[in-house]
């Protein structure tokens, strides 16, 4: 037996795409028992995965939420500790385990953080970066490979995809949400989750620029079009004013509210019924990609390169001079809504035909 343990807490899109590193971990490991270490929001990500099994969870902001982990952990050998966070508290624990192997952060006889050397390609772009912030960040506006890529290499493995399967329970409930709403098999359904997530407010876009995107598409289709708005509790009122502003244009282009308060699987069960999603960098591109949804990604402040699409998408880059530059105020003005339609185009057609995860109901 292969005993791994994966420390990765957060943030939640980071859980999910990490997952891509599981199956390499299998093939290289036939008899792997794999733990995850994760935070309690992150626990639907990682739990039904079919090669986790068993998670932790662990609040690295409370004391005693590690006090519990740090009682139960010790008593393992672990062939191998994949030490993924950065924060004090999770390089402490890693640091304090008995494990064959471990990379990823950790702490030194000094009680500073480091980490391994051969995790370089990726910390080394990151806060504890050897060389400092000012080097990192020049690296990773430089980087071209894909997190997936760099992961993969770093630990020895084949390069995999995340997978986020979803209990049968929680696709009969989207399927109940698409009939309900009216959303039929022979009509096209186009996921909008534009917003920022309040981390990189120049992650999402305007949202008169998302309505005048979704009145550009359905006039370019000459088709109907619903137009799932999703988001979470933040983009409550963004959110409402795209449905608004869709509705009221008085073109083929319809708004539905997927809500904003849905629990993960119920959101992924909701992107599940979309022939297509638009969306900013964040948890819902990763689900996107996670439930084999075509998606149209578009990226401001935040890396691109990093990001693999796994053959489902097109990415829309920001062409402005702080691209990349991990600004709140980056400008997004370039992520125009001709190039999103023509990149909408483009993947419907390259996707055409392809079964959804979700079946919707004939009409």
């Amino acid at each position: 037996m292969a005993a791994i343990l994966v420390i990765k807490t957060g943030a939640l899109g980071d859980v999910l795409r990490t997952t891509a590193i599981l199956p390499g971990l299998q093939r290289r490991f036939p008899d792997l028992e794999l733990t995850w270490l994760t935070a309690p929001a992150a626990v639907p990500l990682v739990e039904r995965h079919r090669l986790v099994k068993r998670v932790v969870t662990c609040d690295p902001k409370e004391a005693g939420s590690l006090a519990a982990v740090a009682d139960m952990l010790p008593g393992i050998h672990w062939d191998w500790v994949l030490s993924l966070d950065d924060e004090e508290p999770l390089c402490a624990l890693a640091s304090s385990l008995d494990a064959e192997r471990v990379s990823g952060a950790t702490m030194d006889g000094q009680g500073r953080r480091v980490y391994t050397d051969d995790v370089e390609p990726w910390f080394g772009m990151g806060l504890l970066s050897r060389d400092g912030k000012e080097a990192a960040d020049a690296r990773k506006r430089e980087n071209q490979r894909t997190h997936p890529a760099i992961y993969a290499d770093m630990f020895g493995i084949e390069e995999g995809r995340p997978e986020f399967p979803l209990a049968q329970s929680t696709i009969e409930a989207a399927q109940a949400f698409g009939r309900d709403q009216g959303l039929f098999e022979q009509e096209l359904v186009i996921g909008l989750n534009t917003g920022s997530g309040g981390r990189w407010t120049s992650k999402g876009l305007p949202t008169e620029r998302v309505v005048s995107y979704g009145g550009a598409l359905a006039t370019s289709l000459g088709r109907p079009v619903h137009f799932l708005v999703l988001g979470g509790p933040p983009e409550r009122g963004r959110n409402d004013e795209i449905i608004a502003g869709i509705n009221g244009l008085g073109t083929k282009a319809s708004a539905v509210d997927a809500g904003t308060e849905n629990d993960i699987p119920t959101f992924a069960g909701r992107v599940g019924l979309c022939d297509l999603m638009v969306t900013s960098d964040s948890l819902a591109l990763h689900i996107g990609l996670a439930v084999d949804i075509p998606v149209v990604a578009f990226f401001a402040p935040t890396s691109a390169a990093e990001i693999e699409l796994y053959g489902l998408g097109e990415k829309v880059i920001s062409t402005s001079d702080d691209y990349c530059s991990y600004k709140k105020d980056a400008d997004n003005s370039t992520i125009t809504v001709e190039r999103l339609v023509a990149a909408t185009l483009r993947v419907l057609e390259s996707t055409a035909g392809r079964r959804r995860l979700v079946s919707r109901p004939q009409g």
